[in-house]
């Protein structure tokens, strides 16, 4: 065997019934491969939270986003690690940050993002895993007011 490829006789049905009888074709015994595990592959780290953060607060923060909020939601539910609540000026903003946003966790290697709510842009959700960002019109985020659900102060009532 040749880099460890099967000859090709052990192709098809031939190398399915000798796997079905339980021939170990691997190099390694059972317990060597325990103790020899495989290295992980390339990117297959998973990204840290505080990575997904930073890239989401440095987006938001090029786009002049107001209001800026970081929830910390260890401890009160699984859904995230923190929530983000920003305020755009109008729809398209609000439009223009979510994008903003968006791209960036793609560049960085962050994946597809989940995104709620893009074509109104009154309210848009981006579920980038271990971070939630709300990005709002000013209007609709005094009305639906996360941040006293979750327990974190404005920032107009920090001022005060």
């Amino acid at each position: 065997m040749k880099n460890g490829a099967f000859p090709h006789y052990l192709k098809g049905w031939h190398l399915r019934v000798l796997l079905r009888k339980g021939l170990n074709l691997n190099r390694l015994s059972s317990v060597e491969a325990d103790l020899k595990p495989l290295p992980p592959l390339a990117g297959a780290d998973a990204p840290a939270a505080e990575d997904i953060r930073a890239v989401a607060l440095a987006s938001i923060e090029d786009m002049k986003a107001e209001n800026t909020v970081e929830i910390d939601l260890a401890g009160k539910t699984s859904l995230a690690d923190t929530m983000i609540v920003t305020s755009g000026r109008s729809d398209r903003h609000v439009g223009a940050i979510a994008e903003r946003v968006i791209k960036d966790l793609k560049d960085k290697g962050f994946g597809n993002a989940r995104v709620e709510g893009l074509p109104a842009c009154d309210w848009v959700l981006i579920d980038a895993g271990d971070v939630l960002i709300h990005v709002f019109r000013p209007e609709v985020r005094g009305f639906y007011n996360l941040e006293k659900m979750w327990g974190a102060d404005r920032p107009q009532d920090r001022a005060s």
